[in-house]
Order: C-alpha cells, then sequence, then structure tokens
C-alpha cells in the first residue's frame, strides 16, 4: 500500500465515523482518542483513550492527549470545536448528510493522513455495494414489482424519523421512505412527527426501528393505539418490523453502506418473498 507524509500526526476523534474510517484507512497509528461512542471497530474501544462523549467534552481531557488536529460532526459538537479551536488546535468540523458525504469525508481524512490511494480503494469498494444495490432494485423495478413503504423511527418519545442517508439507504435498498418529505432537515427537532395518527395514516409495509443508544422494542410497536392497522405491524410476525442498531445506520460513516444497506436490502428482500409466497 503506497502511502504518502501525514499532515497530522495525533488525531482527535470526537466521532464514532472518523475512527472508524481511519482504521479502515490504516491510519489507527495516527488516533490520539477517540468518542466514548466509538463502536467500529470493536477493537478502538480497548486500544485508545476516551476522551468525550457525543456532545459533551472536557477540552481539558481533548487536551490531555496532545491532539494537532481533533474531527468533529454534527452542530451538536459546535462548543466543543470551538474551545478547541481557541485552545489553538485544527479543528475538522464535518456535517454532511448524505451517501455522497461519507465517500466526502473518506476522501478528505485520506488526504490529511497521507492515505489517498487507500481511501480511493475504499470509495471503489462502497461505490461497489451502492452500484449492486441499485442493480438489484432497478431488476425488481424492470419486472414491475412494487416498493414497500418504508417507516424508519430514531426515536420514540417524541416520535422522530429518519435523516437524509436513511432515505437515500432505502431507496437504494428498493424501499420508498414513508416520510421523504423530513429526510431533508439535518436537527431532528425538525423531523418530530408530532401526531403518531400521521404513520398510521401512511399504511407503511416496513418499519425500521434504531432508537439512538438505546434498544429497540419491535413487541412495543404493537401496543401503540390503533398501531394494529399497519401492515408492518400486523405483518410483524413475519419480520416486517426489525431494529437496525444506530451505530450501523445513525453514524454518518463507512458502515452506512457496509452494514446498514445490507440489512435494509434483506428486508425487502423478504417482503418480496412473502408477497409472492
Amino acid at each position: 500500500m503506497i502511502h504518502t507524509t501525514p499532515h497530522y500526526h495525533r488525531i482527535a476523534c470526537l466521532c464514532t465515523e472518523a475512527v472508524e474510517t481511519l482504521y479502515l484507512l490504516g491510519a489507527e497509528d495516527l488516533i490520539a482518542g477517540i468518542s466514548g461512542f466509538t463502536v467500529y471497530p470493536p477493537e478502538a474501544r480497548q486500544q485508545k483513550p476516551k476522551i468525550s462523549g457525543f456532545s459533551s467534552g472536557k477540552l481539558e481531557k481533548i487536551m490531555a492527549v496532545a491532539p494537532d488536529l481533533v474531527v468533529g460532526y454534527s452542530s451538536l459538537q459546535n462548543d466543543m470545536l470551538k474551545e478547541v479551536a481557541e485552545a489553538g488546535v485544527d479543528i475538522l468540523h464535518f456535517n454532511h448528510h448524505s451517501v455522497d458525504g461519507v465517500l466526502r469525508m473518506v476522501r478528505v481524512l485520506g488526504s490529511l493522513t497521507g492515505r489517498r490511494h487507500a481511501a480511493e480503494l475504499l470509495c471503489e469498494q462502497l461505490e461497489g455495494q451502492i452500484s449492486a444495490a441499485r442493480l438489484e432494485t432497478a431488476a425488481r423495478d424492470a419486472a414491475g414489482l412494487p416498493r414497500p413503504l418504508v417507516y424508519f423511527e430514531e426515536w420514540h418519545d417524541p416520535i422522530i424519523s429518519g435523516i437524509g442517508w436513511v432515505g437515500e439507504l432505502i431507496a437504494l435498498a428498493g424501499g420508498r421512505d414513508a416520510f421523504a418529505e423530513l429526510a431533508g432537515h439535518a436537527r431532528a427537532k425538525q423531523r418530530i412527527i408530532a401526531d403518531p395518527q400521521t404513520v398510521i395514516d401512511r399504511q407503511p409495509d416496513l418499519m425500521v426501528g434504531s432508537w439512538c443508544g438505546k434498544r429497540f422494542r419491535p413487541e412495543t410497536v404493537a401496543q401503540r393505539e390503533g398501531w394494529q392497522n399497519v401492515p408492518a405491524v400486523r405483518n410483524a410476525e413475519r419480520g416486517h418490523i426489525i431494529e437496525i442498531k444506530s451505530a450501523d445506520i445513525l453514524a454518518p460513516g463507512p458502515t452506512l453502506i457496509s452494514r446498514g444497506l445490507p440489512q435494509l436490502q434483506a428486508l425487502i428482500r423478504q417482503w418480496h418473498e412473502d408477497r409472492a409466497g
């Protein structure tokens, strides 16, 4: 593998997707500290010091690992990154909300760490998975098969639907996002579904739950008033309601494509098989 001299040598990652990406690029030796929410790769939690939460962290703990670059994600980390910048350390603040944004992040981190070639190889791999999903979906479309309506629930109280990349993944897998009009909003507060009846009225065929930091329990959905008449709930025993862990679909890194997309594809394949059967 061809590497060039990295621009930075001690990178503090306040977001899990940066950790995942740097490991995939073979640049884990440059990571000085990680977010306590890091999931992938599992070994990172044993190998690297935890220096922050997602939206909370103390400057002293971040600075204790002597970073020359601090990487963060989203407006929720504004205050932390501002403090780091005021302390005189470079910051890299990602805020992408799309699959293309994930690929861009990979290439940026590859460039900064001297792993451009590794980044291009990783992007080729991820783009290959995307292309394969598109081809499978296109084949079903060409055969005249319908696309199931997929309801994605990011939180339950209040009910929040999915962010932009989730809608993209649903479409790639061959479904239709039940709340596509909300997906363009970056802030969770903008994606609140105030009236649960709205979900019932849309009659989603499939449901995916991914409650950030909390286990999704499909059996509790059937207990919601009026939800027994939703197709996904009526067919819950056939696997039409599933959990995709938040680390697989809510952290905007390569895992969206490598782990989140295949689970959506499997769910939609099952729906088609059930209809055919």
